[in-house]
């Protein structure tokens, strides 16, 4: 069975969202044994959804980084987050093939075309940078070399030990 963690998030600290947090976490339960998901854990936050810096959705991270879940199950994508906040969230869960569920869409969340358009131009530039960041590492291991400096030392320096002898 695969597993879950559902998100409830509400933008403000008043008594009535207390209601659409259990109505969220609700839903998002029905989803869970629609699609047979074991929930491993449910959280629920009152949080901006503009802010990255959210308890609850850093413990979602965690868990997606560590690999121990395999699907996010949320309201709809604004409760994810807002704005740029989204955004980061919502290319961090593509790249670690996390499934998206959502009340609002009755299964995988579905994107926007503007939405999958911004996420594809930022896959694309990290893919540039990373591949600016290996030029400088390469760059600098020849200059090493042209300068008789052993090419070890000189990765030690820099904190990248690349094994060379």
């Amino acid at each position: 069975m695969n597993k879950a963690i559902i998100y409830c998030r509400v933008s403000t600290e008043k008594s009535d969202q207390e209601t659409s947090l259990k109505r969220q976490e609700q839903e998002l339960k029905q989803l869970a044994n629609e699609y047979q998901l074991e929930v491993v854990e449910i959280i629920a936050e009152k949080a901006s959804g503009f802010e990255v810096d959210r308890e609850g959705i850093l413990t979602v991270l965690d868990y997606v980084i560590e690999g121990n879940i395999d699907a996010l199950l949320i309201q709809d994508d604004t409760r994810l987050g807002r704005g740029h906040a989204k955004t980061a969230l919502l290319y961090q869960l593509k790249k670690l093939n996390i499934t998206v569920l959502t009340v609002s869409d009755r299964g995988e969340l579905t994107l926007s075309e503007a939405d999958n358009m911004v996420l594809e131009i930022v896959a694309v530039v990290e893919e540039f940078q990373r591949k600016l960041h290996n030029s400088k590492i390469k760059r600098g291991m020849k200059e090493a070399i042209k300068n008789a400096i052993a090419p070890k030392r000189t990765f030690q320096l820099v904190g990248v030990v690349v094994g060379l002898k």
